[in-house]
């Protein structure tokens, strides 16, 4: 999708990262690329192998972004989290080993 290196999710980090853990944001990025590596640190505080309801999600997204809504949204958006259509289930759909080097708890 983004040809990202190891210094554009630095930068990322250093940019709106307010705290790595909890992680927190200060902002939804509005460029996509930025976005989608913003999206690739959430993923990690979902599990493989199971379902969430939509109150699980938010209560995983709020601390993270005070318009966990659109967080929401962008996950789905991107692939990352699927959904039954009415919205009352969701699962991870990204593999997260994919991404392990976007995980934020595992930065220095």
């Amino acid at each position: 999708m983004f040809e990202i290196t190891n210094e554009d999710i630095q930068a990322l980090v250093e940019s709106i990262v307010v705290s790595k853990d909890p992680l927190i944001f200060k902002m939804i990025p509005a460029k996509e690329k930025k976005k989608y590596i913003m999206l690739c640190m959430v993923i990690h505080y979902f599990e493989n192998d199971r379902k969430y309801s939509e109150k699980e999600v938010n209560d995983i997204l709020k601390p993270m972004f005070e318009d966990f809504v659109m967080m929401r949204r962008y996950l789905v958006d991107y692939k990352f989290l699927d959904r039954t259509t009415d919205g009352k289930a969701y699962w991870l759909v990204a593999n997260q080993s994919d991404y392990d080097r976007f995980d934020v708890r595992k930065m220095t």
